[in-house]
C-alpha cells in the first residue's frame, strides 16, 4: 500500500475579539452568586436578622456552627509580630 504524503498545516491563529480572555477580575463573584447572596441576606433580614441567628445558635448549634465554618475565611494572610489570640464565642456550653 502506498503511503500518503503528510499534509502540511500552517499555524494560522484565529483572530480574537479585543476583550477575549479577560473574564471577571480575580475574586469578583459572578452575577448568579451575587443575586443568590442578595436573596439569602434579604430572607435573613425578613426572618429577624441577628435575633434569628442567635435563636438558631441556641436551638440548632450543629447547623449554626456549620454555617459559621462556611462563612469564616479559611485562609488568613499577612504578617504577624507577637502572639495571635483567637477567641471563638459560640454560646454553646462546653462540658
Amino acid at each position: 500500500m502506498p503511503s500518503k504524503p503528510n499534509k502540511i498545516v500552517k499555524n494560522n491563529p484565529k483572530i480574537k475579539p479585543p476583550s477575549a480572555g479577560r473574564g471577571r477580575p480575580k475574586g469578583a463573584p459572578n452575577k448568579n452568586t451575587k443575586a443568590l447572596k442578595d436573596m439569602i441576606l434579604g430572607a435573613l433580614d425578613k426572618a429577624g436578622g441577628e435575633e434569628y441567628l442567635q435563636r438558631q445558635a441556641d436551638e440548632n448549634p450543629n447547623a449554626f456552627l456549620s454555617l459559621i465554618g462556611r462563612v469564616l475565611p479559611t485562609e488568613m494572610k499577612g504578617s504577624l509580630e507577637g502572639n495571635l489570640i483567637v477567641n471563638v464565642v459560640t454560646g454553646v456550653p462546653r462540658a
